[in-house]
């Protein structure tokens, strides 16, 4: 897809890519190697215990910038593009119906200021990791004018309200999960509905393995400005209806 669509940077959300919670290093590499410029992590952040130490000397890994201080990693990262430029990459965690953190919005505020668009970077992409969508949209036009994209994750499902905003910043409140949409959020059907119509727990959550569906968002930004031109969500897979975007097809 990289070499196929040309793009120049490519960011992973691989907080759940480890048998659907948290990352390994290994898993990390593999996406490295693949051709990801930055890889988001989230709420699971430390699900695999490993992550707390190769994080340090995995400059591309982002945690949530606004954990307590004192959290191994880095909330943010500036990253060389594949066409020789700059971009910023934030990764926030929100606070409505999730563990206890920080203040996103102070910090995010902090780090656009001190690396502004058009001055300082080419594009500023921030991953917003949280559940309620009204809080991602707060996010959203929080940012707006002032980054290239705020893309919603956690949720594990593609919304369908990818636009760009009035001042400049493309969005979307969720960019859906890669994987087995013959699941549940990615875990295995069987388990969670044992759970859910029983309350009584047998076993495990276990990922499911079934043929992925590959799911993101894809923007196009204008050189001068660094803000958004087109943006469109990606589905590639068996299980959602496709959606490419027409500027990539020539249409």
């Amino acid at each position: 897809m990289i070499a196929d669509w040309k793009i120049d940077l490519a960011i992973v959300n691989g907080e759940n890519a480890a048998d659907g919670f948290g990352i390994t290093e290994p898993i990390y590499r593999e996406f490295v190697a693949a051709g990801a410029d930055a890889v988001t992590l989230g709420n699971h952040s430390w699900s695999k215990k490993e992550a707390l130490t190769f994080i340090e000397h995995a400059p591309r890994l982002i945690r949530p910038i606004n954990y307590i201080p004192g959290a191994p990693g880095c909330g943010s990262a500036l990253v060389e593009t594949k066409n020789g430029k700059r971009a910023l990459v934030v990764n926030a965690l929100g606070r409505l119906l999730m563990d206890p953190v920080n203040d996103p919005y102070g910090l995010l505020d902090r780090e656009i200021v001190a690396h502004p668009l058009r001055e300082a970077v080419d594009a500023i992409v921030v991953d917003f990791h949280c559940e309620a969508t009204s809080e991602k949209l707060a996010a959203g036009y929080f940012c707006d004018g002032r980054v290239s994209l705020v893309v919603g994750t956690h949720t594990h499902v593609p919304t369908a309200d990818h636009r760009i905003l009035p001042r400049g910043t493309a969005y979307i409140s969720d960019a859906g999960m890669t994987g087995d949409y013959e699941s549940i959020i990615g875990i295995k059907k069987e388990e969670m509905l044992r759970r859910l119509t029983t309350g009584i727990p047998s076993g495990r959550f276990e990922a499911a393995n079934g043929v992925p569906t590959l799911c993101g968002v894809a923007v196009e930004t204008d050189d001068t400005t660094g803000l958004a031109i087109h943006v469109s969500p990606v589905r590639i897979g068996p299980h959602l209806e496709q959606a490419l975007p027409l500027f990539w097809s020539g249409g």
